[in-house]
């Protein structure tokens, strides 16, 4: 599944990306090369790619697939290291734009990023346990991602509105498109009783297990960055906060359909995650919902929709664009190529005269040649045609029986 960065299709990234991904790859070999002596060729491999998808999450983003290839080796030692510092990268980096968004498939896509980031920890930890974590994730994410961009869609679809400021109070009309949407980022967000809460905690209880205290606290504060950009902010305001005067009709009767059956499966995976344990890579040995467990998450994630309305007027969003890097082709780009155009301009003009100077001699020599009155176009007599095949003969039976 190819996710590009949000908002990059407008603005022709393409034309851009060969060159990126040649210096990123270049970049790649320099850092991958120092660390070659201390990993195998599988082990090298898996970190570069992970180095990839991490270096270059603001253009693009390859999910489940790369995190199932990098998931097919446990890493070691140096990278370990690695792999949980990008995965880290990759978790904030998209909370921190995602909260920053106003454009209401923006905050969806840039989640991608985050969700991915937890995943590649759980690879980097490198355990049986965030093996486990990571598969039973990647397939958790594609069921609620799937649930909220459809009821993205609907929205857009039914208001022709994308952006947060121009939506609010479709849950009178939309009740059905409301539901399945809180229910997806409930699941996003690891609330209890979802798929998320049953996947997203085998990643922190393998950082546990190995003592990763550190990397379990910054995973927790990841929990609650997500639920305040995806399991608060997105509902919030793209179904109640402000009544935008909006009446649009509810999903047709096929959407409805496949978003309650991907709200039915969020559901069924966080009550009964029996069903999906035993289809994972590894022997399961784990509980999601002990006590104390189910009582911490509870905390976080209350507390932390406590924190959104507290600052509620600060997470207001207002008609800006996020900079990303995309402002170096949006902005950047143009003008290189102008400078470039500039300076290169006398140079390219003097190259196209010489060459247009060397097709007309060109031309005026095969004309001359090959002319009615040039040596080859000519008409020749009989008896001189004869004597040229006769000579051209000659040389031929010549140079057949001495070589």
């Amino acid at each position: 599944l190819l996710v590009v960065q949000p908002g990059f299709a407008d603005v022709g990234w393409p034309a851009l990306w060969p060159i990126f991904v040649a210096v990123t790859f270049a970049l790649f070999m320099l850092v991958t090369r120092q660390i070659a002596k201390q990993t195998d060729p599988v082990g090298l491999q898996a970190v570069s790619g992970a180095m990839a998808v991490a270096i270059m999450s603001p253009l693009l983003l390859l999910v489940p697939d790369d995190v199932a290839a990098l998931a097919m080796r446990l890493p070691t030692g140096i990278e370990t290291l690695l792999l949980v510092g990008i995965g880290l990268f990759m978790v904030f980096y998209g909370i921190f734009y995602a909260l920053l968004e106003n454009d209401i498939r923006r905050i969806l896509a840039f989640s991608i990023v985050n969700q991915v980031g937890f995943m590649v920890v759980a690879v980097g930890i490198g355990t049986e346990t965030a093996i486990n974590g990571a598969s039973a994730h990647a397939f958790a994410h594609i069921i609620y991602k799937a649930l909220l961009f459809m009821s993205a869609g609907v929205v857009v679809m039914r208001t022709g509105k994308h952006l947060c400021t121009d939506v609010g109070g479709l849950f009178r009309t939309m009740p059905v498109t409301m539901w399945c949407g809180v229910i997806g980022a409930l699941a996003i967000s690891s609330f209890p009783l979802t798929s998320g809460f049953t996947t997203k905690t085998l990643i922190s209880q393998a950082a546990v297990d190995e003592g990763l205290v550190t990397v379990y606290f910054l995973l927790a504060a990841a929990s609650a960055g997500v639920f305040l950009h995806a399991g608060i902010k997105f509902p919030w305001f793209v179904f109640f906060q402000k009544d935008s005067g909006l009446r649009p009709d509810d999903a047709p009767w096929n959407m409805r359909i496949a978003m309650l059956f991907f709200a039915f499966l969020c559901i069924l995976i966080g009550v009964y995650p029996q069903l999906l344990y035993p289809l994972l890579p590894y022997a399961v040995d784990y509980h999601p919902y002990k006590p104390g467990k189910v009582l911490f998450y509870l905390q976080l994630l209350l507390f932390s929709g406590l924190a959104f309305f507290l600052l509620l007027p600060w997470m207001k969003r207002t008609l800006t664009i996020s900079l990303d890097v995309d402002w170096l082709w949006r902005r950047g780009l143009p003008v290189l190529v102008q400078f470039v155009a500039r300076i290169g301009k006398p140079p390219v003009v003097a190259a196209r005269r010489r060459l247009q100077h060397g097709v007309d001699l060109l031309t005026a020599s095969a004309r001359h040649t090959m002319g009615h009155t040039g040596p080859l176009g000519r008409s020749w007599e009989i008896g001189t045609t004869a004597l040229w095949i006769v000579l051209l003969l000659m040389i031929y039976v010549f140079a057949y029986y001495l070589f």
